[in-house]
């Protein structure tokens, strides 16, 4: 049987990278480390609890959040320069950075878990259909384009028209 190190003890890990993975490491900014070191810690402490199905949903969503980070703050950038926002953006990232939260945070055990996950996660496609659904609403959706949810929406639209046609024979 292999001895396990308990949590608080350090065990020195030595590798050899390649130098571009090396100063992107150095540049990564990782919350809670400023060493090299400290940030392969804090990834692989992360990587494990992903991998042990440990993130719970809050953790779960930050841990999005970050994966965004980069495309969120050229965003703001874009905004501050321009002074144009997409509300539409926005929307769909927080919807998107919840669905790979909730993804990512469950292991169902059983039948009636995987049940209530799949509910979750279809409550969550849904919100997110009458989010741009509301946004194609009028004629110019508070977006970049302000004609993308127009233009993409017909199918949808026709697909709800059917269905309630067909409910109602």
């Amino acid at each position: 049987m292999a001895a396990h190190a308990s949590p608080s003890t350090m065990e020195p890990l030595s590798a050899r990278i390649p130098s571009d993975l090396y100063l992107w490491l150095a540049q990564l900014q990782v919350e809670g480390a400023t060493t090299n070191s400290d940030k392969l810690r804090v990834l692989l402490g992360q990587l494990k609890r992903q991998h042990d199905g440990a993130l719970d949903y809050v953790a779960a969503h930050a841990w999005a959040r970050d994966l965004t980070g980069r495309l969120r703050e050229a965003l703001v950038r874009t905004e501050g320069r321009t002074g144009k926002h997409s509300e539409v953006v926005s929307l769909l990232l927080d919807h998107l950075t919840a669905c790979v939260a909730l993804v990512v945070s469950q292991t169902p055990g059983d039948e009636i878990e995987a049940t209530k996950f799949e509910d979750a996660l279809v409550r969550r496609a849904f919100a997110l259909c009458e989010t741009l659904l509301r946004q194609g609403t009028t004629l110019h959706a508070a977006a970049y384009d302000p004609t993308v949810v127009r233009r993409y929406m017909s199918q949808a639209v026709e697909l709800a028209a059917n269905l309630q046609t067909s409910k109602g024979s």
